[in-house]
């Protein structure tokens, strides 16, 4: 590793360590690393996707600040607190408290919103019930009753979410001309337990083989409406090869059906059907406005809560500086929301309101509202780490983000940053370098320095980019000429304001914008619900559409890049044909960790055991049977090519391209994943393992594999997302190979690089929330770069190296 000594001063045994010190961490992939970072400083990590940096960062430096804290509370309450575990790391030395803000993959819940996250609704209740104004003989009401997520607040027809979900006959049968045993009821459940309900309703009594329209309209009322559930004994049908015997059978009507399954279910797929079923409308009580009357009629300066809270922040931030309370609460209480205020619109998220729920906010901006957060809390001596700040930001804001971040630092804390940004390393004090490349071919420290320094490490694929000519990123291929379009008029959804615009095929086509001016808006929903409605239409030139967004592949620890890739399929097959499977009977299933069979009964497939340990938090320990294998003994005696089937899924997608080469089914899916720069992942590598980025990858590594000769239209939203400079010249060169095979590409994307390569531009704006939602610039970049409008040109001009 170049580490320049100088730098780092030498201290005296009995002073204060200016520095960091880590010793020996062996965090996931790193390699035994040694690095002194000092404090007080804005120190961004580097590398390549893979490489080891937040294992760094977030795996080594903030799990051992957070294990040193847990520490020190009492070991009843840690087993009520939710712990990363101890990083495997020789020491650690002169660390401060940290606090990490990462870009959570999981979702919020649906009650959590701008202003719970921000706490900024607290203070507004607060405001309403010590300075409103009520109406006269209307009793003083507390803060908790002006929130729609208590049972003093909430409007009871709705239960505090604004809107209700009904459903009708027409929806729930919409062919009447059918009868029940025909399937009139659509809504019903299929396979066994909708003929259940068949049965019951024939044994009720009722004609199940006349159709729908001709029942009496009060049968017709009771079977689907009725909240009663009879139970009566069925006597099913005989069936020559099967013995049924009678047995009890329950009724639930269709409304009740559908009305469970979509408040209950744990399925997307269950509750995306039962939606069918339903129609989604304001609540006639409260009107969507979430509260109950009493918490409604009071008002501050002219406006109720509700009104307030569905301001853009901008925008109620003017509204509070024209009030004039006329108690002392009042003032410092309006002064304090202006106080929280203000970092939020200096992140550049003005445009969002209290009231917008935090499920449809992206993980940057979720990661932005809680550093707003953390600016207003005033701590010292603390260290920040924090993940890709700049995800999902226009350049222009980015700018914004860097002033906030220097404000936490001259404040007396330490910044620790995980970023690809090259405008955010530039203003870096201290950069450390992780690779050279990724995976096993990482997890060294190449550098340890002020950013100048890294130049002269020629191993450094940051250094490549971050000292490159401004020039050297425009694109070096002619502008592509478009064939035919789609053309979309009067959109108006969001802050999209009677939209008119064209979307080129063939090419290339990046949508850009600062946060919130409706880019993701205008492509993930209206222009891809327009492409899904005319699929198939005879004069329409797109036959497919692939929407590849940063969801995550999995949500346990079972899924993995394997399963999700359908390699797993093609290994288990090759091992049920292996001599040793062949002559014990045993089938694919026999190879799969998710079912009894082949898997490892103690661990249960899981591959490790939770160790109870009385009042100290559980911990995890490797299964004592199989050693984390996750397959029984008699399982791991199968052997392909030398190797049982756990050794195959610890092989890297590398590794494994070799390994399977001569398996064309497996050789075409591995290859996909090399060339979009994932063969540094494991086979088996846990789903809840990997990034938005790397989830996106192989969500289109796996459309790679396919070979589609129809025209498709792919839709990525901020494919670069979590991606190192390197790594997005290996996903362009993918992007524009499927274009020139024929296909068009419509991205939504903040890296300049990627939109100086593209064909044709839209840019929304010129702000975000209600500045934004126009178009301000459209045609190929050299020409959007030329116009004054929005504010993409300037910095689109620069990488074009103008």
């Amino acid at each position: 590793m170049h580490q320049p000594s100088a730098d780092v001063p030498a201290v005296p045994r009995d002073s204060l360590d200016p520095c960091v010190r880590v010793r020996g961490a062996r965090e996931h992939n790193l390699r035994g690393v040694d690095v002194d970072i000092p404090r007080d400083t804005l120190t961004v990590f580097t590398g390549v996707s893979g490489s080891g940096k937040s294992s760094l960062a977030f795996g080594t430096l903030y799990a051992e600040a957070q294990r040193r804290y847990f520490e020190s509370v009492a070991p009843y309450a840690r087993r009520l607190i939710h712990q990363i575990g101890a990083p495997k790391v020789d020491s650690v030395t002169g660390l401060p408290p940290a606090v990490s803000l990462e870009q959570r993959r999981s979702s919020p819940g649906s009650r959590s919103s701008v202003g719970t996250v921000t706490l900024l609704s607290n203070s507004l209740r607060m405001l309403f019930s010590r300075a409103g104004d009520y109406p006269p003989g209307a009793e003083r009401l507390d803060s908790d009753s002006f929130s729609p997520n208590t049972a003093s607040g909430a409007c009871p027809s709705c239960h505090g979410l604004g809107r209700i979900h009904r459903t009708s006959e027409e929806l729930l049968v919409p062919d009447p001309g059918l009868s029940i045993r025909q399937g009139a009821i659509a809504a019903w459940p299929g396979a066994w337990q909708g003929k259940n309900l068949r049965d019951i309703l024939e044994v009720l009594g009722h004609d199940v083989d006349r159709p729908w329209r001709e029942l009496p309209a009060e049968d017709r009322e009771w079977i689907l409406f009725t909240e009663e559930q009879p139970v009566v004994t069925v006597h099913p049908v005989r069936e020559a090869d099967r013995i049924q015997r009678p047995y009890q059978g329950t009724y639930m009507s269709a409304h009740r059906y559908v009305m469970r399954t979509f408040s209950d279910t744990r399925s997307a797929t269950l509750r995306a059907r039962a939606e069918k079923f339903l129609t989604d409308a304001p609540c006639p009580v409260c009107e969507g406005r979430r509260l109950r009357p009493e918490a409604l009629a009071v008002t501050f300066a002219g406006r109720t809560i509700a009104e307030l809270a569905a301001l853009a922040l901008g925008e109620l931030d003017a509204v509070l500086a024209g009030a004039a309370p006329d108690t002392e609460a009042g003032r410092v209480l309006v002064a304090d929301l202006r106080a929280r205020i203000a970092p939020v619109t200096e992140l550049g998220l003005g445009y969002l309101s209290l009231d917008r729920t935090a499920p449809s906010l992206s993980a940057g901006e979720l990661q932005r509202l809680r550093l707003a957060t953390q600016l207003r809390s005033g701590l010292f001596g603390v260290v920040y780490v924090l993940d890709e700040p700049s995800a999902g930001l226009h350049p222009a804001d980015t700018e914004a983000l860097l002033g906030v971040l220097e404000r936490l630092k001259a404040a007396g804390n330490t910044v620790f940053v995980v970023e690809h940004h090259l405008d955010v390393v530039r203003r870096a004090d201290w950069l450390v370098d992780v690779g050279p490349l990724a995976g096993e071919h990482g997890g060294r420290v190449l550098y340890s320095g002020p950013p100048g320094g890294l130049a002269g490490v020629a191993e450094s694929a940051t250094a490549r980019h971050l000292f490159a000519r401004p020039d050297a990123c425009g694109p070096s291929r002619q502008v592509r000429t478009a064939a035919g379009s789609v053309r979309l008029s009067g959109v108006r959804r969001h802050n999209l304001r009677d939209l008119t615009v064209e979307f080129p095929l063939g090419v290339f086509t990046a949508v850009t914008g600062v946060s919130g001016s409706g880019k993701s808006t205008l492509v993930g929903r209206v222009l891809a619900e327009e492409v899904a409605g005319r699929l198939g239409e005879p004069e329409f030139p797109v036959r497919r559409l692939v929407e590849v967004d940063q969801k995550p592949i999995g949500r346990t620890p079972r899924s993995n890049l394997a399963t999700y890739t359908g390699l797993f399929d093609v290994v288990r097959k090759l091992f049920t044909a292996a001599p040793q499977a062949r002559a014990r009977g045993w089938k694919a299933g026999r190879f799969s960790f998710n079912v009894p069979g082949g898997r490892c009964e103690t661990c249960q497939g899981e591959g490790f055991v939770s160790v109870e340990l009385l009042f100290l938090p559980s911990t995890y320990a490797p299964c004592p049977d199989c050693a984390g294998a996750r397959y029984n003994a008699e399982t791991l005696e199968v052997r392909y090519e030398g190797l049982h089937i756990a050794e195959v899924l610890e092989l890297t997608v590398e590794a494994a391209a070799g390994f399977f080469a001569q398996v064309p089914a497996a050789a075409r899916s591995l290859r996909a994943l090399e060339e979009i720069g994932l063969g540094y992942l494991r086979l088996g590598q846990p789903a809840t393992e990997l990034s938005g980025g790397e989830a996106q990858r192989i969500k289109l590594a796996t459309e790679l594999q396919r070979s589609r000769r129809d025209h498709t239209l792919y839709l990525l939203d901020e494919p670069t997302t979590g991606l190192h400079p390197a790594d997005v010249r290996v996903l362009l060169r993918q992007l524009h190979g499927l274009v020139d095979a024929g296909h068009s590409v419509v991205v939504v994307e903040h890296d300049m690089e990627v939109v100086a390569g593209a064909d044709w531009l839209i840019d929304l704006g010129p702000g975000g929330g209600t500045e934004g939602g126009r178009i301000t610039a459209s045609g190929p970049p050299a020409q959007v770069a030329a116009s004054t409008a929005g504010r993409t040109a300037p910095y689109l001009a620069r990488a074009l190296g103008r």
